[in-house]
C-alpha cells in the first residue's frame, strides 16, 4: 500500500478573473430613459390596437364625443361670426355732431382735426352742406321741390366714429357730452339705446356659449371616463395577475391613459371635421345673403391656434376623466 503523504501539498495561486463589476444597478441613465421611452411607445400603440379591434364600439364613444365637442366648438365659431358682424355695424354707432349755420368749413375742417387728436376717437369725417344737400336730393325724392330753396338749410355734420365702440357705453356717453359741451356744435346725437341692445346681444351669445362648452366638455369628461371603466371591468383578470407578479399600479394604469388620450384626440379631430363642413355648407348661402345688402361679411373657420386648442382640450378633458377612474378603480382590484 502506498503511504499518504501528510506533508502539505504546494496549491495554485488563485486565478484572478479580469471582470468589472458594475456598480451603478439598473444600469445608466440613458439606458433606464431608453426604457422608459419604449414602455410609453408599447402602451400608446398597443391601446390603439385594442380601439381598432373592437371598432363598432369605437366608432359609436368617438362620435358621440365628437357631437358633443362639435355643438360646442360650433357654437364658439358662432359668436366669433357675430362679434365679426358687430365689428361692421361700429359705423352705424357713430356720433354725429351738427355745427352752428355760422361755422364755416374751414373752421369746421379746424374742428375735426382737433377732434381727430382725442384718444377716444377712431375716425372723423366731414360731411359739408353740398355734400349733405347732394345726399337728401337722392335719397329723399323732393329734389325738384329743394331747387327752388334759395339757402341750404342743411348744417355742416361731422361723423364721429369712437373707439370700442360695442364695449363701453359709459365712456360714449361721456364722450357725447363732452361734444355737447362745445361751442361750435348745436345738436349731437347718437342711438345709445342701439349700443345697448347690441351690447346684451353680444354678451349673452359669448355667456351662452361659454355655458355650453362647459356642459359638453362635462359630457365628454364622464363619456370618457365611463369608456375606461367599462374596459377596467372587461380586463379585470389581466389586472389581477398583473399585480400579482408585482406590476405597480402606475404601469397597469399606463395603457389605460393612453387609451383616453386615443379617445379624446380622434374625437376632437372628428369634431373639427364635422363643424368644417357645416360652415363649407353654410359659406356660400350667407355670402349670397352679404352680397345682397351689399356687405363683404365672410364666414370665419378655426384657425391654427384654435384648431390646436380644441384638439388639447377634447384630448385633456379624455385623459382626465380617464385618470381619475383609474386612480379608484384600479386600487380596488386586489389579488385574493
Amino acid at each position: 500500500m502506498k503511504q499518504i503523504d501528510n506533508y502539505p501539498r504546494k496549491q495554485k495561486p488563485p486565478v484572478k478573473q479580469d471582470v468589472k463589476l458594475n456598480t451603478k444597478a439598473g444600469g445608466s441613465f440613458a439606458d433606464r430613459l431608453k426604457a422608459y421611452r419604449d414602455q410609453h411607445a408599447q402602451s400608446l400603440f398597443s391601446s390603439l390596437g385594442r380601439l381598432f379591434a373592437a371598432p363598432f364600439t369605437t366608432t359609436m364613444t368617438i362620435s358621440v364625443m365628437a357631437l358633443a365637442i362639435a355643438l360646442a366648438s360650433g357654437f364658439y365659431l358662432v359668436v366669433i361670426n357675430l362679434q365679426q358682424l358687430t365689428s361692421g355695424l361700429e359705423a352705424s354707432n357713430q356720433i354725429s355732431l351738427f355745427l352752428r349755420d355760422e361755422i364755416s368749413e374751414a373752421h369746421a375742417k379746424k374742428y375735426a382735426e382737433t377732434i381727430s387728436k382725442n384718444p377716444n376717437v377712431q375716425d372723423v369725417n366731414v360731411v359739408t352742406k353740398q355734400q349733405a344737400m347732394n345726399e337728401f336730393k337722392r335719397f329723399s325724392g323732393f329734389g325738384e321741390a329743394i331747387e327752388v330753396l334759395e339757402k341750404n338749410p342743411l348744417p355742416i355734420v361731422i361723423e364721429v366714429l369712437p373707439k370700442d365702440a360695442l364695449t363701453s357705453k359709459q365712456a360714449l356717453t361721456g364722450l357725447l357730452e363732452d361734444f355737447k359741451k362745445s361751442t361750435e356744435v348745436d345738436f349731437a346725437q347718437m342711438d345709445l339705446a342701439w349700443v345697448e341692445r347690441l351690447q346684451s346681444m353680444v354678451r349673452t351669445a359669448r355667456l351662452a356659449a361659454i355655458s355650453l362648452a362647459i356642459l359638453l366638455g362635462m359630457a365628454v369628461f364622464f363619456i370618457a371616463g365611463n369608456t375606461i371603466r367599462l374596459e377596467i371591468h372587461d380586463r379585470r383578470q389581466e389586472i389581477v395577475i398583473a399585480k400579482l407578479v408585482g406590476a405597480t399600479n402606475s404601469f397597469i394604469q399606463r395603457p389605460f391613459l393612453y387609451t383616453g388620450f386615443w379617445i379624446g384626440f380622434l374625437s376632437g379631430v372628428a369634431a373639427w371635421f364635422i363643424v368644417t363642413a357645416m360652415m363649407l355648407i353654410l359659406r356660400p348661402s350667407v355670402e349670397n345673403l352679404s352680397g345682397l345688402y351689399e356687405g363683404s361679411f365672410h364666414l370665419l373657420f378655426f384657425s391654427y391656434l384654435e384648431t390646436l386648442a380644441l384638439l388639447g382640450a377634447s384630448t385633456l378633458l379624455a385623459v382626465v376623466g380617464s385618470w381619475l377612474v383609474l386612480h379608484f378603480q384600479i386600487r380596488r382590484l386586489q389579488p385574493e
